[in-house]
């Protein structure tokens, strides 16, 4: 059962999705929810089905005291690295939350600080609070609906699939049909790097 990290302060939880992938953007969500909350489903989106992370993120939604979600996009994270970008995101994230927290409470170890705000880097935290959790869920399902929206226009890497993680059939497509504005070209797409042209 997930928690409230504090029902005394106004806690922003913060989560990204699509770090290891590669192509598209990396995207992060900031959640502030109201002390009253509770949703026995709400569970980290990699423990969640579609369908339940898409009924949470209308929940979310509609119940959040505010939340953010941030792209950023593969030119900035081939400039910056993935690491950098992911702080940009929820940075971003952040910055469009309308009230202000007391504390940032973000999934996993490393994180920039963030306006002076004292945050807490929680190992598996979208799995122990509520606002990380709903970060997560946040993160990951608009991020999908960017990648199944770019899947039109290169429907031959099937990212309505694998959402742009390394599949054994995403690179397999970039073997045959080479890379695109959309690939991240800093990442090693293929083990035998060298051999593709940008």
């Amino acid at each position: 059962m997930l928690s409230f990290y504090s029902k005394n302060l106004t806690i922003a939880g913060t989560d990204e999705a699509g770090r290891g992938c590669l192509a598209g953007p990396v995207t992060a969500a900031a959640v502030i929810l109201p002390r009253s909350f509770e949703n026995s489903q709400l569970n980290d989106s990699k423990l969640t089905s579609l369908k339940m992370r898409n009924i949470l993120r209308a929940c979310i939604e509609a119940e959040a005291l505010c939340f953010g979600v941030a792209h950023v996009d593969m030119i900035e994270i081939d400039k910056i690295n993935i690491l950098n970008a992911s702080f940009l995101a929820m940075h971003r994230a952040l910055d469009q939350l309308s009230h202000e927290p007391n504390k940032i409470i973000v999934d996993g170890n490393r994180f920039k600080i963030y306006r002076d705000i004292p945050h807490e880097c929680v190992i598996k935290g979208d799995g122990k609070f509520l606002s990380i959790a709903a970060a997560s869920i946040l993160a990951k399902t608009y991020r999908d609906k960017y990648m199944e929206q770019i899947h039109h226009e290169f429907p031959m890497y099937n990212w309505k699939q694998n959402k742009g993680y390394p599949t054994k059939e995403h690179r397999q497509a970039i073997r045959e049909y080479g890379v695109t504005k959309y690939h991240r070209k800093s990442f090693r797409l293929l083990p035998e790097q060298l051999t593709i042209e940008f």
